[in-house]
This record gives C-alpha cells, structure tokens and sequence, in this order.
C-alpha cells in the first residue's frame, strides 16, 4: 500500500527529501508519490508539518 499526498500539501518540499526510494517529486501545484516506488515507509508524513502524505 503506498502513501498519497492530499490537496493539505503546502510545496514545502520536506517530503521528497526524506523519500528513501525517490518516489516523491514536484507535481504541478503539490508534490506527488509514485505509488509504485513507495514502501509504504511512512518518513514523509514524519517530517511533513501539514500530514498531507497519507496512506492509501
């Protein structure tokens, strides 16, 4: 199961650098996850100061 990223997400970019896997980049207006390189980790709702990363 991987994580999302809702519409909370303020671009702040704290996600996409805690990523082990890269699976987080810039989208057109919030950052996305593709789902098919998330582990399901959890390290960027960790760091995230809006919990807009949420698992599916």
């Amino acid at each position: 199961m991987a994580y999302h990223i809702s519409d909370d997400c303020i671009s702040c970019g704290a996600c996409e650098a805690e990523c082990p896997t890269e699976a987080i980049s810039e989208g057109d207006n919030i950052y996305v996850i593709n789902p098919e390189l998330c582990i399901d980790c959890g390290a960027c709702a960790d760091v995230c100061p809006v919990d807009a990363p949420k698992p599916e």
